[in-house]
């Protein structure tokens, strides 16, 4: 009898899988608003947390918030290492399962609306990132989109890149108030693409010293409370000309959206 092909080499490797529980919640929080429409409009609700660590925690916290917005939403956790997914078995219900593989999705042809990836690429190299973006962009559904973000161990500092099946289209910045001096405190957690890219020639440096000034600028307002400060130093962007891609209702949670073109590297 011949023997069954091998099933493909899953692609990417091993991360160092730190987790935390809630630390997603900010990404969780803006995908279940802002971007709830593609869930609700997919025909097949079907969303991947790519790379969700050493303990399916994220996984399970993104299937809990999305199942409040659609009741059919599935979500998969995709882990590289068959020890983690083995871990998270037992976590297991009926729309929420955990399979080994990669940034090849092993979905049994089907294809996601949503793939998260959070501080997954940011472990690989920088020559690395774009082709690992090509292969989950040519994987999404139509309307679908693949997030690519970074945040700091308890989720109080984040970023992510939003892509679609034609390329990157934004970058969003989400800070928990009083967790930052200045804007551009986040550097150290911007997508890999951006992160060595925070030098005075490239458009995302620009970008952060544009969110410093403005802030700065809103100093006045600390007495009403940094929400009100941080309202102000978005309002202040938008009137000088950068193509941000939200309004208050975002900028109250401590987050502001950009169109990609305004940061894309150089």
């Amino acid at each position: 009898m011949p023997s069954r092909p091998r099933p493909p080499k899953p692609l990417g490797t091993i991360t160092r899988g730190t987790t935390n529980p809630n630390r997603l919640r900010r990404m969780d929080r803006w995908l279940a608003g802002p971007q709830g429409h593609r869930l609700r409009r997919a025909a097949d609700p079907l969303v991947v947390d790519l790379g969700y660590g050493a303990a399916p925690v994220t996984a399970v916290e993104l299937f809990t918030r999305l199942r409040a917005l659609r009741d059919d939403v599935e979500v998969v956790g995709i882990e590289i290492d068959p020890a983690r997914v083995a871990a998270a078995e037992p976590l297991a219900r009926p729309g929420l399962c955990f399979r080994q593989g990669g940034f090849e999705l092993p979905l049994d042809g089907r294809r996601p609306v949503v793939v998260r990836a959070f501080n997954v690429l940011r472990q690989y190299d920088e020559d690395e990132y774009a082709a690992y973006w090509d292969e989950v962009r040519a994987r999404l559904a139509p309307g679908g989109m693949f997030i690519d973000g970074t945040c700091d161990e308890i989720g109080r500092r984040a970023t992510w890149a939003t892509l679609d099946r034609e390329g990157p289209v934004s970058l969003s910045i989400s800070l928990r108030f009083g967790a930052f001096g200045l804007p551009s405190d986040v550097a150290e957690r911007l997508p890999k693409a951006l992160i060595h890219r925070n030098v005075p020639s490239e458009r995302v440096h620009a970008y952060l010293r544009a969110l410093d000034k403005a802030w700065l600028d809103a100093a006045a307002l600390a007495s009403f409370g940094n929400r009100q400060r941080w309202m102000a130093t978005c309002a202040a962007m938008k009137a000088d000309g950068w193509p941000l891609l939200d309004g208050p209702s975002r900028w109250r949670l401590g987050e502001v959206t950009v169109a990609w073109d305004a940061v894309r590297p150089g």
